[in-house]
């Protein structure tokens, strides 16, 4: 653990000191360690850019020529601030049509709400939203296509739809005979393993695959976990290639350069976004609405509270929970970026507190709860009080047989 966190703390520091310079590729760092005789001595460290699987363009856009090509793709599928449908255009791939997540093309729609299909303005491509009444891409929709190549953004955590996404495209692929490119990015949330597996009579769109909230995959390696197990419909397997990521591991720290939805605003945000999205499952605020949501969390009746907000319409909440009504709660802005990295657990102890404090405890919880964490225990376990320790233990041999079965589909080297 020591050794983990030096080394993420270290990666730190040279990724801000990088960015504040605008340097690309290598850095060197110089570090000091004491010795077993109380000597300090000074090393110089070696930190090597992530290279995207997007970027590793000798890999993969020799295989497109002479196909027609779909992109599923959003904001965050872009090298530096190069979107990847212009890039690839530029390097005279056939693009015949992009498909895009929940939260539209762009990345502005609201969590849940309805993205429409139309035309990129920029490009004139057909745009077909995978969002909606249509999750899934129809057999017509791919009839005309070669290769489908996925590039979004994931930040680790079960009910992040997007590879909810990526699994239907999979199995639409599969159904018709067509191949998938997956272009690995790094896991914010790599780092751990944690929360309950997803039971059967559970499987909705934020919980689409028996894993637990906080995987520890990359989009790559759960691509390659959903055809291993078989998880597409029948039991079929698609054609897939993951094209990896080169100097990244489960240890490297990694923030991302464009948030990856509207309400995930920085690496605060993502970091949270496991433990307070619980709150979805709640008549409480998790700040959507405000400048930091994902980061607070409140109600209007709440009395006990130490920070105070009062949502807006935004950008991505253009009519949040409470609009216009002071909310009572608690801030996570002071907390640091190294400790919530090391803190390496889904904490359940934010909804627990909140909970037992509320002053309307029958209404607190909404039906949304069970199926963001997978099961319909933790309701109850909760209200029975148990402790957060005591409902841990009911996760854990689950919890232990996904970590045997994730190792066989992991690209990089673990944190373990």
């Amino acid at each position: 653990m020591k050794n983990w966190f030096k080394i993420s703390l270290l990666l730190f520091i040279v990724s801000v000191v990088s960015c504040a310079n605008n340097e690309p590729s290598e850095s060197t760092v110089q570090t000091t360690e004491q010795t077993a005789q109380g000597e300090i001595e000074s090393q110089q460290v070696e930190v090597k850019e992530i290279v995207l699987g997007a970027e590793k363009f000798d890999e993969y856009v020799p295989q497109l020529k002479g196909k027609k090509v779909g992109l599923v793709v959003n904001q965050t599928s872009a090298i530096d601030s190069e979107h990847l449908v212009d890039i690839l255009l530029k390097k005279e791939v056939n693009i015949t049509k992009i498909f895009a997540p929940e939260h539209g093309f762009r990345g502005t729609a609201d969590a849940g709400e309805l993205v429409k299909s139309g035309k990129d303005v920029k490009t004139g491509l057909p745009i077909i939203s995978l969002y909606g009444k249509n999750k899934k891409p129809s057999k017509s929709m791919v009839q005309d296509l070669d290769v489908l190549i996925f590039d979004i953004q994931d930040v680790g955590a079960r009910f992040y739809t997007y590879i909810s996404t990526m699994h239907y495209v999979m199995e639409t692929a599969a159904e018709n005979g067509k191949r998938v490119i997956v272009l690995d990015r790094p896991n914010p949330n790599g780092h751990y393993v944690d929360g309950p597996i997803r039971k059967d009579n559970l499987k909705s769109f934020v919980g689409m695959h028996p894993i637990p909230i906080v995987h520890g995959l990359t989009v790559g390696e759960l691509a390659k976990m959903i055809n291993g197990e078989r998880w597409l419909k029948g039991g079929l397997t698609c054609d897939l290639t993951v094209v990896k990521c080169d100097n990244y591991d489960h240890n490297t720290f990694y923030e991302l350069p464009i948030k990856p939805s509207p309400n995930l605003p920085n690496i605060r945000s993502i970091y949270l976004y496991p433990s307070l999205c619980l709150f979805e499952g709640t008549v409480v605020s998790v700040g959507r609405g405000t400048p930091t949501p994902f980061q607070i969390y409140g109600h209007p009746s709440f009395k006990n509270g130490t920070y105070e907000f009062t949502p807006e319409p935004t950008e991505g909440a253009k009519n949040p929970p409470y609009n216009g009504q002071t909310c009572k709660g608690f801030s996570m802005l002071n907390e640091s970026i190294e400790t919530l990295q090391q803190s390496k657990r889904l904490e359940l102890e934010y909804l627990m507190e909140y909970h037992n404090t509320f002053p309307q405890k029958g209404a607190f919880f909404n039906k949304f709860l069970s199926k963001l964490v997978g099961n319909y225990d933790l309701r109850k376990q909760i209200e029975s009080g148990k402790t957060a320790d005591e409902i841990r233990t009911t996760w854990e041999k689950d919890l232990n047989s996904y970590r045997q079965m994730r190792k066989i589909y992991l690209l990089y080297t673990d944190f373990e």
